[in-house]
């Protein structure tokens, strides 16, 4: 079932919940970029997370900063921010924003290592999209750097965790 016909199914959405309004599209069903121009700024944050998991050996290398490639986790970390701020370069109606601070971070596990991503601003519409797309572009730059060492890496679980400021106020996983 495709994104616009889940919107549109009530058992699809939770109990207690209206019918959601797609405003990226016009009564004709085309797509348009929305007019924020109204809104109230507001300081506005967001954090999201993308996952890549490796095996063990993989990342005590990628910990000691030993991978073949060099040191993927600040390779990764200027990737993350370069990405949250080349976000409406990159997703077709998402309003280019004045990025105020981007924070990436790491947390190794035993079989994979967790981006997180911090995304911040002041303005008229959130920053869940340059979170998003700032872990996600990390993760992929952990994957370049270990893909010599593991082939079988899998990235997953890319997910806003927490945004606030906004109409909509704060808001957590």
């Amino acid at each position: 079932m495709d994104a616009v016909n889940n919107a549109e199914d009530p058992a699809a959405r939770p109990a207690g919940t209206a019918s959601p309004v797609l405003t990226h599209l016009r009564q004709d069903g085309t797509a348009q970029m929305v007019d924020v121009s109204n809104k109230a700024e507001s300081t506005r944050e967001a954090t999201a997370t993308a996952t890549v998991r490796t095996t063990a050996e993989v990342l005590a290398l990628l910990g000691a900063g030993e991978l073949p490639k060099g040191d993927a986790l600040a390779v990764a970390r200027v990737a993350g921010i370069m990405a949250a701020k080349k976000t409406a370069d990159l997703i077709p109606l998402c309003h280019p924003l004045p990025i105020a601070k981007v924070t990436v971070d790491f947390e190794l596990d035993t079989d994979m290592v967790t981006v997180f991503a911090t995304v911040k601003t002041r303005g008229v519409t959130g920053v869940e999209m340059e979170a998003l797309t700032a872990a996600s572009v990390a993760a992929l730059s952990v994957y370049d750097m270990i893909k010599a060492v593991d082939k079988h890496a899998v990235l997953t679980d890319i997910k806003v965790l927490a945004k606030s400021g906004g109409k909509s106020g704060d808001w957590t996983r």
